[in-house]
Formats: structure tokens, C-alpha cells, sequence
């Protein structure tokens, strides 16, 4: 089962939304990019375990690295902190668990 970016784009952006509440306005911009990529990122490790071409561990390590560069960009956001930052990530990557799981069918998130 393949991924779609834009579905799961719209689930973590709802719930990083929610995460940062009253910090929402200035985040908007970046997070929605971010998220995209995030977002295309997950769909694209999806397709590289269905072809063998990663592992579960390879396929955790990856996600692992794109989810530090979505850190790392929105920590150039003026007036988040660090922990509002992780807290909006882990609610994004949270509300996809379960649909990025099923569709790899491996535990990578």
C-alpha cells in the first residue's frame, strides 16, 4: 500500500497546528514546506522497503534523519523554542504512526 504524501502532509500539519497553538501563525509558512517534504520523505522510504532495497533499520535511520532536518528548520522560526518545536514533530509524526506503519508494514515510525 503506497503512501500519499498529501494525506499524511494534512494529518501532520493539523496536529502540529494544534501542538503549537497560539505559535501557529508564525510557523505556518515553514511547517507546511517542511512538512511536504517530511511528508514525501515517509512515501519514498515506504517505496524503498517495498522494493528490498532498505532494511527496518535503515528505513528507522532514515526517518530518523529527515525528521532532524525538519528540526533544525523550524528551529530558525523566531520565538520557538526547542521543546515547542519537538512537541508540534512528535504530534505530527504521532497523528501518521499507525498509517506510515501499515503501509511500509515495518515499525519505523
Amino acid at each position: 500500500m503506497a503512501l500519499d504524501p498529501s494525506q499524511i502532509a494534512a494529518a501532520m500539519l493539523k496536529a502540529a497546528k494544534h501542538s503549537l497553538a497560539s505559535d501557529w501563525p508564525k510557523a505556518r509558512a515553514y511547517t507546511e514546506q517542511e512538512f511536504k517534504r517530511l511528508a514525501q520523505s515517509l512515501a519514498d522510504i515506504g517505496t524503498l522497503v517495498a522494493a528490498g532495497t532498505v532494511n527496518e533499520q535503515q528505513a528507522r535511520a532514515l526517518v530518523q534523519i529527515h525528521k532532524n532536518t525538519t528540526l533544525t528548520v523550524m528551529l530558525t522560526i523566531e520565538g520557538l523554542g526547542i521543546i515547542a518545536v519537538e512537541n508540534a514533530i512528535n504530534a505530527a509524526l504521532a497523528a501518521v504512526t499507525t498509517a506510515v506503519n501499515k503501509a511500509v508494514g515495518l515499525t519505523v515510525l
